[in-house]
């Protein structure tokens, strides 16, 4: 009867173990799904009249020091020098968002981080 527990014990951890296996695989393979934005920070108080705005330092827009009102998060821009245009301040759905400095904005898949953006 012992023989059979030792048993019954090592077939449930080896399926776990399986199952663990499977299920981070799976994880990994959705994130590769995702798109990959990026944002800048930005003042989004003074818009420049060909449409642009001027980004500032990511801590403006960090949102553990608790986000500054004028500045927001500007998405898919295109960046020229010291400014930004042709993006988008509604955050992306469904994608991971880095700023230009490799700061993780939210993650896409499993993980991804909620939060406001401008």
């Amino acid at each position: 009867m012992a023989e059979t527990r030792k048993s019954s014990k090592a077939i449930t951890l080896t399926a776990l173990g399986v199952v663990s296996v499977l299920v981070v695989g799976y994880c990994s393979a959705q994130n590769d799904d995702y798109e990959e934005v990026g944002a800048d920070c930005v003042d989004l108080d003074t818009r420049l009249p060909d449409g642009s705005y001027q980004v500032v330092d990511d801590d403006y827009c960090d949102e553990a020091r608790g986000s500054h009102h004028a500045y927001g998060w500007y998405y898919g821009g295109v960046r020229t020098g010291a400014r930004v245009l042709q993006g988008t301040t509604v955050r992306p759905a469904e994608a991971r968002i880095t700023s230009r400095n490799g700061h993780v904005i939210q993650k896409g898949g499993f993980g991804g981080r909620g939060g406001g953006g401008s």
